[in-house]
């Protein structure tokens, strides 16, 4: 399977997952935005830059590179994200069907790659086990955004 079509069932299980919350769910025409969904929830529209983790055999965990990667026939370039780009992260790992939601600025906290765990056999959790199906925290964003100013 390439990447791109990883990508693709990583939005799917992220649009399905989120209308089975009752959230509604835009998908923008196209690949050039620096998001691939938006969200209704409750009101307030939300960015969504989905990725896909792929298994790690060596380190025996799941990664996701937290940059933005661009190609044509020539090359391949990646780029940091932008404070504005989205407001949230959402990482798939498909054979466990787990989602990692992340806020962008802990998302783009870390350096190129972000290690996720699935494993209980360390003595500490990593930093990125707090966000681990962490729905709450858009819910939370969601609030947020409708209290007056």
């Amino acid at each position: 399977m390439n990447t791109k079509l990883k990508g693709d069932i990583a939005e799917q299980a992220v649009i399905l997952k989120t209308l089975k919350k009752g959230w509604d769910v835009s998908v923008p025409i196209g690949d050039r935005l620096p998001y691939d969904l938006v969200l209704d929830v409750e009101g307030t529209l939300l960015k969504i830059q989905v990725k896909s983790a792929w298994f790690d055999s060596i380190k025996q965990n799941y990664v996701v590179d937290n940059r933005r990667t661009k190609t044509n026939r020539r090359k391949m370039v990646r780029e940091e994200y932008d404070d504005s780009d989205f407001d949230f992260a959402i990482l798939y790992i498909e054979n466990l069907n787990v989602y990692y939601i992340m806020p962008s600025d802990v998302f783009r906290s870390y350096g190129s790659e972000i290690h996720l765990v699935e494993t209980d056999k360390r003595q500490r959790k990593p930093k990125s086990a707090q966000y681990r199906n962490a729905w709450e925290l858009i819910l939370q964003r969601a609030a947020l955004a409708e209290m007056p100013r």
